[in-house]
């Protein structure tokens, strides 16, 4: 049992690093075929900081910052709307979380009893 469960820790690591090389790989193709450097060419999660030392963040080109994100939750809580699909993910979220806790308990329960 202990084998498998080390090559298949293993497989995962190795499947997990491929990935990201062929991430790696594609995005350096991908700068290959354009042919030229582009400073216009934005990633797509900009962060800085300003002269003030304030952070600045960019999501896709758009600037975000904190007052947003204030003002949207505001609104939010203004409608003091209902979701139903909302409230069943969460509910679904906790149950889950409750089982995987408890299935760890038992497996570690096993390994330490053998």
């Amino acid at each position: 049992m202990k084998m498998f469960m080390i090559k298949a820790i293993f497989l995962a690591a190795i499947m997990f690093v491929s990935v990201l090389f062929g991430m790696q790989q594609a995005n350096e193709g991908i700068h290959k075929m354009k042919g030229y450097s582009d400073g216009d060419f934005k990633s797509a999660l900009t962060i800085s900081e300003t002269e003030g030392g304030d952070l600045q963040a960019s999501v896709l080109g758009n600037d975000v910052s904190s007052h947003d994100l204030q003002q949207k939750k505001e609104k939010l809580e203004e409608m003091k709307a209902y979701n139903f699909f909302s409230s069943l993910g969460k509910s679904i979220s906790e149950g889950l979380s409750e089982l995987t806790e408890k299935a760890i308990a038992f497996i570690t329960e096993l390994i330490a009893g053998k």
